[in-house]
């Protein structure tokens, strides 16, 4: 192989380390990026009777959807209907799974039995408040000046233990989309994700046309809100002009979607994230005919 120096005008004034092939055919060694483009949507589970009542549940009241929780669950599905998921993966909780079940009969490309459940994405532990009014906690957490949802009542999590559950759960979502998907559709040279502007027409595949691998994560609210703040604290996710951090944090709504597109690149046997880019949060427009 023969070394050619290029540093003519035409080149900007770079000069470019090319080898030279047997083939005559030149190849450059520069080390070329290789990324994985993942979609990633985030949905709070149905309404139970709980929410409806104003009760906290956290992780020791297990229940069920309500009819109306199975409704808006039904609704996220049809809307969700002809997007496709090449990975689920949901809270082990019953409300949780009940929401993922109806979101995926709908679905044209899997089925509930590629549900994959996992513990680390329960909702955050409220200790001594699961059980009490909201309306009482805010009270609580008024008097200790924090907000309710910064408030962590006796024997509850912190903001920071579930972003450490959730960063655990990443971690490990990270390594299995990698495994499975980088030979398919992983390897792109140069590609990347650009900031992706809100998109007005609410369609249900926004952001998702570059993105060969796209994963479904149902869960709950408070966990779903420390998920989103890891995002922007920890890994500078890039949110759209038109959206603020109050609204990124805030409580989404029963069957509320977030989504975010994320570039992963392969480190010899092992994935990371390089890039990731909040698409909408919190969108509720399947909910519309529901009158909610």
């Amino acid at each position: 192989m023969t070394t050619v120096r290029l540093g003519s005008p035409s080149c900007n004034g770079l000069t470019y380390r090319l080898l030279l092939n047997r083939d005559g055919a030149f190849r450059s060694n520069e080390k070329r990026m290789t990324t994985l483009i993942c979609g990633l949507t985030l949905v709070r589970h149905g309404e139970t009777s709980y929410n409806r009542k104003g009760i906290l549940q956290g992780q020791a009241i297990d229940s069920p959807l309500s009819n109306i929780g199975f409704k808006q669950a039904d609704a996220a599905g049809l809307y969700l209907k002809d997007v496709k998921f090449s990975n689920v993966y949901v809270s082990d909780m019953l409300r949780a799974r009940q929401t993922a079940e109806s979101i995926l009969k709908h679905n044209c490309s899997c089925s509930a039995s590629q549900i994959n459940c996992d513990s680390l994405l329960k909702e955050k532990s409220f200790g001594i408040a699961e059980g009490q009014q909201v309306k009482e906690v805010k009270e609580l957490a008024k008097a200790a000046g924090q907000s309710f949802l910064d408030f962590t009542p006796p024997g509850g999590e912190t903001g920071e233990q579930v972003k450490e559950r959730f960063k655990a759960f990443w971690d490990k979502l990270l390594q299995q989309i990698g495994q499975e998907h980088w030979e398919t559709h992983g390897g792109k040279s140069g590609s990347s994700v650009a900031p992706i502007q809100a998109p007005v027409e609410g369609r249900a595949h926004d952001g998702l046309q570059d993105a060969p691998v796209h994963v479904l994560v149902v869960t709950h609210g408070a966990y779903m809100r420390e998920a989103v703040k890891y995002f922007m604290e920890n890994l500078n996710c890039s949110i759209p002009q038109v959206l603020n951090k109050s609204h990124m944090l805030s409580l989404s709504p029963n069957t509320g979607l977030c989504r975010f597109i994320v570039s992963l690149e392969k480190e010899k046997d092992s994935f990371r994230q390089t890039q990731i880019h909040c698409v909408f949060m919190h969108r509720a427009d399947h909910l519309q005919p529901l009158g909610e």
